[in-house]
């Protein structure tokens, strides 16, 4: 049965890659409230993609963007279930200027690799989206239908925390069951070596506000006699990490799990080139991080902290001389197995407590709070995944961690009861959240292939 699906896909590529187009133009972006009308235009899409295959469908609203769900019953009850995640929403094209063409006009371009696509959203989630779906499209047209049960959940707030998905799985707890959950949100090791990610940074998402005087202030009249909100403000975040890069919040490591031998050995194997990752951020040193660690297993297995913002007082151009009555920053930590969030959100407050100075008073927002994941090499659902990939390239799959944070991994697990596989196919130099984003035609092309191996190996 597998055969002619994938023959159907490869006859069918360039109407797949117009499809994807078709996606890319809508400007889903959802932190802007500009763009709401698109993002409702990009779910009403999706779920007008998908219909036509048998699926029950809506559009169910949320207290921010919509959310779409749908049903596939395939042969039946006795089927494996799968639930497919993906999100609609793409970051902002902002600085417009870097871009070579119009962020959400769609653009194919040659590369080293054949074509890739250019676009806001390309491989962040659109295109990685797009491969399962065009998977089961290519399915139904074969057969007249799937072969496993399945149920889609796409989201609208990936890009701004997924503020409202825990409310919706927790609403639909019931009618979101299923055997395991699959997601195209990572990468692969290069462009030939297919991979599964098995280990999965958490993400703390926190703001800090410090107030001080009652209103703006002459810094000739008061400095030196009123503490400065910005002056207090940073040296909190100063005191966050020591010079070997370790975060200085108390029992912020009680609970780190080690990469065992047998991982730290495959991880080496890899070969990574560690110029070239560094490099490819624009840098030629290593630091920030725990001196002490690999590159791999800072990024993989070792959680971290980073300040991502910082505002405050006068920034136009020119001078002002002024003590501002506020500043704040943003600050996320990236966690990993078994760090408990709601742990570290206690332990963060009394250290802010204790590090913040007098005439000052700084208060702690939590946007967004999910754990590490971690998938049993054992789960059978991560050895289909390998044998499909296994079918779809010359290489053998290898199993990677990520430095990045995907909170449907986690709250999959703790409100569905199911693991997620992560079986994603972007690339390093893929651009996410930069200006001139891409996502490889080939790396689309052969990711419609594994889902559609993945679908038969699940049967």
């Amino acid at each position: 049965m597998l055969e002619s699906v994938l023959q159907r896909i490869d006859n069918g590529l360039e109407g797949s890659i117009e499809r994807w187009a078709d996606l890319l133009r809508i400007p889903s972006v959802s932190t802007d409230p500009a763009y709401e009308g698109a993002m409702r235009e990009a779910a009403q899409w999706l779920r007008d993609e998908l219909a036509p295959l048998g699926f029950r469908i809506e559009i169910r609203e949320t207290e921010g963007h919509p959310v779409v769900i749908g049903h596939h019953e395939g042969p039946g009850d006795d089927a494996t279930h799968v639930l497919y995640y993906g999100h609609y929403d793409v970051q902002p094209p902002e600085p417009y200027a870097e871009w070579r063409n119009e962020p959400f006009e769609p653009t194919l371009e040659n590369s080293p690799h054949g074509r890739k696509m250019v676009a806001r959203g390309a491989v962040d989630d659109k295109g990685q989206l797009m491969m399962w779906v065009e998977a089961l499209k290519a399915w139904h047209a074969e057969h007249g239908g799937l072969p496993i049960q399945v149920t889609v959940l796409l989201e609208g707030e990936e890009e701004v925390g997924s503020k409202n998905l825990r409310p919706v799985l927790e609403r639909y707890r019931d009618e979101l069951k299923a055997d395991v959950c699959v997601v195209s949100d990572t990468g692969m090791w290069d462009v030939d070596t297919p991979a599964i990610t098995y280990t999965l940074r958490g993400l703390l998402y926190t703001e800090l506000t410090c107030r001080g005087p009652g209103h703006d202030l002459h810094s000739g009249f008061y400095g030196g006699a009123i503490e400065n909100p910005i002056n207090g403000l940073t040296k909190v975040l100063g005191a966050l990490q020591d010079g070997q890069g370790r975060v200085q919040v108390p029992g912020f490591y009680d609970n780190v799990v080690e990469p065992s031998d047998e991982e730290l050995a495959a991880w080496k194997a890899l070969n990574m080139d560690d110029a070239g990752f560094l490099a490819s951020a624009g840098v030629t040193t290593a630091g920030g991080g725990e001196s002490d660690r690999s590159l791999l297993e800072r990024v993989w297995s070792r959680p971290s902290c980073d300040i991502n913002g910082i505002i405050g007082g006068f920034t136009g151009n020119g001078a002002k001389t002024v003590i501002p009555r506020e500043a704040s920053a943003k600050v996320s930590f990236r966690l990993v197995p078994d760090q408990d969030p709601d742990r570290i959100i206690e332990s963060l407050r009394r250290f802010i407590d204790d590090h913040t100075p007098a005439g000052c008073s700084i208060e702690l927002t939590v946007h967004s709070a999910a754990p590490a994941i971690r998938i049993p090499t054992e789960s059978r659902y991560l050895k289909a995944a390998l044998s499909a990939l296994d079918a779809v390239y010359d290489r053998e799959p290898v199993l990677l961690g990520s430095g990045g944070s995907i909170p449907i991994a986690a709250w999959a697990r703790d409100i569905l009861g199911i693991d997620t596989l992560l079986m994603g196919f972007s690339l390093e130099d893929d651009g996410m959240h930069s200006p001139n984003e891409k996502f490889e035609v080939t790396c689309f092309h052969r990711g419609m292939r594994a889902h559609a191996a993945l679908l038969e190996q699940l049967r």
